[in-house]
């Protein structure tokens, strides 16, 4: 199995609507999800200095790990997910 990052892409104020749509995507996934997180308060430092990111349709708000065969099974696994703006699927390399 490899390992794969979902990234979340935006954000809206949730409904209840948008709240089990998520509980049920995470309860479809929760076999091959090695762990689920969210975000809040981010920061981007960059040779300009340090400033506050926004909280919009542009915000990364959170990533799930996850464990598919290939790319494409993590990309039907991705496809099915509730999201506001996009996900964006990444392979992981292990370092060392």
């Amino acid at each position: 199995m490899k390992r794969f990052v979902l990234m979340h892409f935006g954000f809206e104020q949730p409904t209840p609507e948008i709240m089990q749509a998520w509980g049920q995507w995470f309860e479809q996934t929760a076999d091959c999800t090695e762990q689920n997180l969210g975000f809040m308060g981010g920061k981007e430092i960059s040779a300009d200095g340090v400033r506050d990111l926004p909280w919009d349709l542009e915000s990364i708000t959170g990533c799930s790990i996850i464990q598919a065969e290939d790319m494409a099974e993590a990309e039907r696994i991705a496809s099915a997910n509730p999201y506001v703006s996009a996900v964006r699927v990444y392979e992981i390399r292990e370092h060392g």
